[in-house]
């Protein structure tokens, strides 16, 4: 009872802004994730960033996003490629908890740099969404790449479009692309909200941001799916590359600008 009690003066304290702010950022952000591949986490970095300090960010779109992440997997469960998540899952565990142990003390915004380079070059790589692949890419090389990618976005928030041309690559497109990445994601999530807990990362205040902006995710969740059925695949390459562009500049500008 007394812990209720704490919990809701807690609650009661927060700028009822920031809430709402969070909830609508979550809805915004995973309409968009869900239509164009992904990339929600890191369309809430500077939005979030701004609203409850930069600090405060990562754990908090990694808790709201992992907390949405069970209504996509209902969502697209069927179309899952389960052989490549045995390959990711193992190593992407791993850099997640060693991430999470250096939160504090690495620098990352060079890390983005490079990321964001990559992300806006895919735009010629698949030239404007004229081709499906533009490189082999072997379900092995998920064992280095689940590691790399979960250790950056455990330390930076989000880097979801960065793992969009490896996907295409294997040859997934449109539901089994999201099945895929969002299950992979799951795993990791349970791996970087466990880290966070343990290392003292996540304060009371911030689960209770981390919760509205993940009831805002499933709600961004359920309305994306409705829209997603309506486009054709070549439409969907389309908007995730663009999305990757934008996606690519966003961390580009906010590293270099501010």
């Amino acid at each position: 009872m007394e812990l209720v009690q704490i919990v809701l003066e807690l609650f009661l304290a927060i700028p009822t802004w920031h809430l709402a702010g969070l909830f609508l950022a979550g809805v915004l952000a995973f309409i968009i994730s869900t239509i164009s591949g992904g990339g929600g986490a890191l369309l809430l970095i500077p939005v979030t960033s701004w609203m409850i300090g930069a600090p405060a960010a990562p754990p908090v779109i990694n808790l709201g996003t992992f907390i949405s992440r069970p209504s996509r997997l209902y969502l697209f469960w069927q179309d899952i490629d389960w052989s490549l998540i045995k390959y990711y899952v193992p190593s992407a565990v791993i850099g997640a908890w060693l991430a999470a142990l250096l939160f504090s003390r690495l620098e990352g915004s060079w890390i983005q740099i490079l990321v964001g380079a990559f992300l806006i070059s895919t735009v010629f790589q698949y030239r404007f969404g004229k081709v499906d692949k533009s490189f082999h890419m072997p379900k092995l090389g998920f064992l280095p790449l689940g590691f790399i990618t979960a250790f950056i976005s455990t330390l930076v928030g989000g880097l979801g479009p960065v793992l969009n041309p490896f996907y295409m690559n294997t040859g997934l497109q449109k539901e089994d692309l999201i099945a895929t990445k969002t299950a992979n994601s799951f795993f990791v999530g349970l791996a970087q909200i466990g880290s966070y807990a343990f290392f003292e990362v996540l304060s009371a205040q911030l689960w209770i941001y981390g919760l509205a902006l993940g009831i805002g995710a499933i709600v961004g969740n359920v309305i994306g799916k409705r829209f997603l059925a309506g486009i054709s695949v070549q439409q969907f390459r389309v908007l995730l590359i663009l999305l990757m562009v934008v996606s690519g500049l966003i961390m580009i500008g906010q590293n270099i600008l501010f």
